[in-house]
């Protein structure tokens, strides 16, 4: 379980006699496979050895050649020498030539697709933004991945995410585990017509609440929300034991830390704290672009946000991939990726990304530099002791799609500086870490749960091997990477 928090005596008293009903857990015992899970399942016996593997174990240490790792009745049992001994019975893969990584713990990884009506090539479209679920293809795309746990950080169909975790909790669907993140609390002059708009701070408390019982494990404040809005929501979640993050703009990073928030979203990007003409609690056009600008990462007001964040102990998502978007020719155009597409969202992404391409020269460079200063930011984070996490938030930038877009967050941690097995650990043992599950997941130990993905190559000689998965374990039971991947293509931006 997440945040735990108990309270009793005085405490409870003070709260109205009855303290909070502990979260429900994000991690369930494995249940038995369905029938509509079974055909994607490649691998199911209560004894598994993975045998001559290349081991990134998630906790930052260098890769380990040549192991052996034993998993029994969903656990992992034993991690040692390529000689190990197979227990008798067990099912023996020779995974020569593979490397094994633990399941990747995803932050920010959205269940649907934004979608611009009649969008053409010179980026115009029509209201209202719609943002339709991706109940299907996307907890597919992201086990497919070697994502084994996600956050939803925001639903817009939470009723949608709640019954999806239920159901593949159950062994009905495939997919993750979820934490699942409760709709957005959201003010006034929100851009999309499918989210509530809080009219006071009651409003923000009582909503935290309701969905806080119908079972949401972390709510997510976003653009619009007022400092007094923000401030309800927090002490209602953390009274429940759940966290607060947040993309913010009304509310700038020092003044939600200060609050109390748990979590930044998107790095440094859409702090607006030194944005020119900032007014309190409202969100200015420039959304944070002339902070990231401004704020130099080896000067002293990045110095002094970072200390801030680090003593609040304020975890802060990196999601480059969805900001790599803004940068002309960065982003790769990845072929597998985009056959999971429509061929109408594949269209509106080739449009987005041939405006980003044909800039002009002085907005290309000053993407260029907010990129780089992000980069530089998020290092510096890690380096004074903060709590730095990752998801590529894939909605609705058909260059940011889940799972594909998990592992470009790890590629361009590497940019950014971090060595691979840094950037692994970002990617899996740090967000278990942030969920309290790191007893749990998020790295390949005996004891904890055999959440898994194998890749054929070496990333660590090839960053792209990533995308090469071809069993992902998660519970103990190997799933075929490449079906579930096939059972989408051609679906995601449309169910």
């Amino acid at each position: 379980m997440i945040g735990r928090v108990v309270l009793g005596g005085l405490a409870a008293l003070a709260l109205g006699g009855m303290a909070a009903a502990a979260p429900p857990p994000v991690l369930v015992p494995a249940a038995k496979v369905g029938a509509a899970v079974r055909p994607y399942v490649k691998v199911d016996a209560p004894v598994v050895v993975l045998r001559h593997v290349r081991l990134i174990d998630g906790t930052g240490a260098a890769a380990q050649a040549d192991r052996t790792i034993v998993l029994r009745d969903g656990r992992i049992a034993e991690v040692g020498p390529a000689a190990l001994r197979a227990p008798k019975g067990a099912v023996v893969l020779d995974l020569t030539g593979h490397t094994v990584l633990p399941g990747i713990v995803g932050l920010h990884d959205h269940m649907y697709y934004i979608a611009r009506p009649n969008l053409d090539a010179h980026g115009h479209s029509e209201p209202p933004l719609v943002v339709p679920q991706m109940t299907f293809s996307s907890p597919r795309l992201y086990l497919a991945a070697g994502v084994t746990t996600l956050r939803t950080t925001g639903s817009v169909e939470p009723y949608a995410d709640l019954n999806v975790k239920r159901q593949i909790d159950e062994g009905v669907l495939p997919g993750p585990h979820m934490d699942v993140t409760g709709p957005y609390l959201e003010g006034p002059n929100s851009p999309f017509i499918q989210m509530h708009q809080l009219r006071d701070d009651e409003d923000a408390r009582r909503t935290v609440a309701f969905w806080a019982d119908q079972g949401a494990t972390s709510f997510k404040a976003y653009m619009n929300i007022t400092r007094s809005q923000l401030k309800a929501a927090i002490d209602e979640a953390h009274r429940r034991g759940l966290k607060v993050t947040g993309h913010l703009c009304s509310v700038t990073y020092p003044e939600a830390a200060e609050l109390g928030i748990d979590n930044l979203e998107h790095g440094f990007f859409v702090n607006t704290q030194l944005d020119p003409g900032k007014q309190p609690d409202l969100c200015p056009a420039t959304a944070g672009a002339p902070t990231l600008l401004a704020m130099d990462p080896d000067g002293p007001e990045a110095a002094a946000l970072i200390r801030l964040l680090v003593e609040k102990k304020v975890a802060v998502t990196s999601t480059l991939p969805v900001f790599e978007q803004r940068v002309p020719g960065h982003a790769p155009l990845d072929a597998k990726a985009m056959a999971v597409l429509t061929p109408q969202a594949r269209e509106a992404y080739l449009y987005a990304r041939n405006l980003t391409n044909t800039a002009p020269p002085a907005r290309a460079a000053e993407s260029q530099r907010a990129f780089r200063n992000a980069l530089a930011m998020e290092r510096k984070f890690v380096a004074a002791g903060g709590l730095l996490v990752a998801g590529p938030d894939p909605t609705g930038n058909g260059g940011v799609i889940p799972g594909f877009g998990n592992h470009r967050n790890i590629a361009l941690l590497v940019e950014a500086g971090f060595t691979l097995e840094e950037a692994v650990r970002i990617a899996t043992l740090n967000g278990a870490t942030y969920l309290g599950l790191a007893d749990r997941i998020g790295s390949v130990a005996p004891g904890k749960n055999a959440d898994l993905m194998v890749v054929k190559g070496d990333p660590g000689k090839a960053i792209g091997d990533l995308g090469n998965v071809e069993i992902v374990f998660k519970d103990g039971v190997g799933f075929d990477a490449p079906k579930l991947l096939q059972s989408v293509q051609g679906r995601y931006g449309q169910y």
